[in-house]
């Protein structure tokens, strides 16, 4: 497992703060949990998709953490985040997670999936 703050240097992924409180409420509500996992799959009209899900610490995961808010990653998905901004977004019409991929080349009509 690596550990690392936000703020450091060559962040795998940095956390906002209105991500990390939602993920502190999420881990609320799953004290069984660890935090919460950013995955990439393959999948989608693009090709790739992120998969976001509540779940517990595994042997070679890469840890981000932010005002006590932990972001788990595997180390495929680390590959294609590297250097992403990971959001929550909360307005009038929805409230969603959103990761902004400096790495991404193209993205699908609808938003869902992405091209490396």
């Amino acid at each position: 497992m690596e550990t690392q703050t936000a703020g450091a240097t060559a962040e795998l992924v940095r956390i906002s703060d209105s991500a990390a409180k939602k993920i502190l409420a999420l881990m609320a509500k799953h004290p069984e949990s660890d935090g919460l996992r950013i995955q990439v799959r393959g999948g989608g009209c693009s090709g790739m998709q992120y998969e976001f899900s509540v779940d517990k610490l595994r042997e070679r995961d890469r840890v981000v953490e932010h005002n006590g808010a932990r972001v788990l990653i595997d180390p495929k998905s680390a590959i294609y985040v590297r250097g992403s901004n990971f959001n929550y977004v909360k307005n009038l019409m929805e409230e969603r997670f959103e990761i902004k991929n400096p790495n991404v080349k193209s993205t699908c009509g609808c938003g869902t999936s992405f091209r490396i």
